[in-house]
C-alpha cells in the first residue's frame, strides 16, 4: 500500500503566499482596468499597485492580455453564479422554466445596472465565450454548466428543437441580453434599460416558445 505524504507546513505556506500574490495581481489589474482603462494600464502599473516584483507577474500570466482574459472569465463566472443562486432559491415560485429564465435574466440586468464598470469590461464576453469555456472546462465553469444543463433539459421537451438549435438559442438569449445591457445602461440607447426590459422579456419568451 502506498502511503501518501502529507504536505509540509512550509509547502502549505508557500502555496498560500503564491495565492495571495496572484489574488493581489488580479485585484490590482481589475481596479486599474475599470478606472484607467485597459489601453492605459501597463504591467508596471499592475505590479506597483499589487506590491510585487515584475517577475512575479510572469509566474502567473503570459502578458497583460492573459490577465485580462482571466479576469473577464472570473468576474463573468461570479455574476452568473450569483444569478443562478438567486434563481435556485426562488425555484418554487416559478410556474415554468420560462419564468425562471426571465427571473435569471432580470437578476443579471439589475446586477449590471449597479456595476456599470464591470459591465464595460465583461459585456462582450458574458455569452458565447463563457459558454464555450464552460463546455471545455466544466470544473472551472460549473455555473455556466448549470445554465446549459437546465436550458437543454427544459427546452428539449419541445420537439421542434435539436441539440444544435438548443445551443444556438441559449447563445442568442445571452448575447441579446449582454448587448442590450451595454447599449441601454452605458450608452442610454435606444432607451433606458427599465423601458427595454419588457421588450427583451417578450422577445425571450418568443425565442423559447419557438
Amino acid at each position: 500500500m502506498v502511503v501518501q505524504e502529507k504536505p509540509s507546513k512550509n509547502s502549505s505556506k508557500r502555496k498560500e503566499k503564491k495565492k495571495i500574490k496572484r489574488n493581489s495581481l488580479y485585484e490590482a489589474a481589475y481596479e486599474l482596468f475599470i478606472t484607467k482603462g485597459i489601453n492605459n494600464t501597463a504591467i508596471d502599473d499592475i505590479v506597483k499597485r499589487a506590491g510585487v516584483a515584475k517577475g512575479t507577474f510572469y509566474l502567473y500570466f503570459k502578458d497583460k492580455y492573459d490577465i485580462i482574459d482571466k479576469i473577464i472569465l472570473k468576474k463573468s463566472r461570479g455574476v452568473l453564479k450569483e444569478a443562478i443562486s438567486a434563481t435556485e432559491n426562488r425555484k418554487n415560485h416559478f410556474n415554468d422554466f420560462i419564468e425562471a429564465m426571465i427571473f435569471f435574466i432580470d437578476y443579471l440586468i439589475e446586477y449590471l445596472k449597479k456595476n456599470k464598470m464591470l459591465l464595460k469590461l465583461i459585456h462582450k464576453n458574458l455569452s458565447w465565450g463563457i459558454y464555450r469555456k464552460a463546455l471545455l472546462d466544466a470544473d472551472q465553469n460549473e455555473e455556466m454548466k448549470k445554465i446549459v444543463t437546465a436550458f437543454v433539459e427544459n427546452i428539449n421537451r419541445n420537439e421542434n428543437y435539436d441539440t444544435e438549435d438548443i445551443e444556438k438559442t441559449l447563445f442568442i438569449i445571452l448575447e441579446l441580453t449582454s448587448s442590450i445591457c451595454y447599449s441601454a445602461i452605458i450608452l442610454k440607447e435606444p432607451d433606458t434599460i427599465d423601458n427595454m426590459k419588457p421588450i427583451l422579456f417578450k422577445t425571450i419568451r418568443k425565442i423559447i416558445n419557438k
